[in-house]
C-alpha cells in the first residue's frame, strides 16, 4: 500500500476523533505546542531540551546557563504557533499569515527585521542553489500565494503542505528564520485541511536538509519524507487515544 493510501486510511480514524473541534482541538494544540516548538528550534541549533522548552513556555520558568537567544526563540516560536491556530478555519495561505508568524517569532531577536522581507542578498551554507534576489522577493511571494490559492485543490493535502514548505524555502524571503516559518506554514496548511501537525525531529536533520537540497532537482523523496512525518503524527495520536490502527 502506498504511503498516501495509508495516510488516507489513517485519516478516517483521526477525523473520527474530531481533532480540530472543541476539547479535542485544545488537547491537540497543547500537545504539539511543546514538541513542534522544541523540534523546529533544535533543527536550527537551539540548545534547549524538550523538557526545558516545556517548562519555559508552559510555566514561564527559565534555566541558568542557556543563551538568551535560545530562550527567546522558544518563547516566541510558541507565540507564532498559537497564532497559526487562529487561522485554522480560514483555509487560506497569504502574506498576512506569513508576515505575522515571522514577526511573532523574530520580534525579540532582531526587531528591525521581524515581519519584513529581506533587503539583503543571502547565501545558504551547504547549498549549491541560489535563493531569490532581494528585489524579486515581493513578486516571488505574491506568485507563491497565487499558486496556493489556485492550485491547492489539485494536490493531496499533505503533498500540498510539503510543496508549500519547499517553495517557501527556495524563495527564502526573510533575513533569518525561514526554516521555522516554512515548517509553521506547512503545518498551517495541514491543520486547515483537518490533518495533524507534522514534526521533524532533530535526529532526522541531516536527512531533512539533504532531501531539501535534492528537491531543487527532484522533490519526490523530500515530499515522501514529509508525508512520512505526517503519518507518524497520525499513528502517535491514535496510539495516545487508544484507537486501533486500521
Amino acid at each position: 500500500m502506498e504511503l498516501l493510501q495509508k495516510i488516507d486510511l489513517f485519516q478516517k480514524e483521526v477525523a473520527a476523533l474530531r481533532p480540530m473541534q472543541g476539547e479535542m482541538l485544545r488537547q491537540i494544540r497543547d500537545y504539539y505546542r511543546v514538541g513542534l516548538t522544541w523540534a523546529s528550534n533544535a533543527l536550527e541549533g537551539n540548545t534547549l531540551t524538550e523538557s526545558e522548552t516545556k517548562v519555559l513556555i508552559e510555566d514561564g520558568l527559565t534555566m541558568g546557563g542557556k543563551p538568551l537567544r535560545d530562550v527567546l526563540e522558544a518563547v516566541d516560536h510558541a507565540k507564532a504557533y498559537d497564532f497559526m491556530f487562529t487561522l485554522l478555519n480560514e483555509r487560506r495561505i497569504d502574506e498576512r499569515a506569513v508576515i505575522e508568524m515571522h514577526r511573532l517569532f523574530y520580534q525579540n531577536i532582531e526587531p528591525a527585521y521581524a515581519g519584513r522581507w529581506r533587503d539583503v542578498p543571502v547565501i545558504i551554507t551547504g547549498s549549491k542553489f541560489p535563493v531569490a534576489p532581494p528585489d524579486t522577493i515581493a513578486q516571488e511571494m505574491e506568485s507563491l500565494f497565487a499558486w496556493a490559492d489556485t492550485e491547492r485543490g489539485n494536490y493531496h493535502p499533505v503533498v500540498f503542505a510539503a510543496q508549500l514548505h519547499k517553495r517557501f524555502v527556495f524563495i527564502h524571503p526573510f533575513r533569518d528564520g525561514n526554516g521555522r516559518v516554512a515548517r509553521l506554514l506547512m503545518n498551517l496548511a495541514l491543520i486547515q485541511d483537518g490533518y495533524l501537525p507534522a514534526i521533524i525531529p532533530p535526529i532526522l536533520r541531516m536527512e531533512y536538509v539533504s532531501l531539501l537540497e535534492r528537491a531543487h532537482i527532484n522533490d519526490r523523496d523530500f515530499i515522501a519524507f514529509l508525508v512520512e512525518r505526517e503519518h507518524e503524527s497520525q499513528k502517535e495520536i491514535l496510539r495516545l487515544f487508544h484507537v486501533p490502527f486500521p
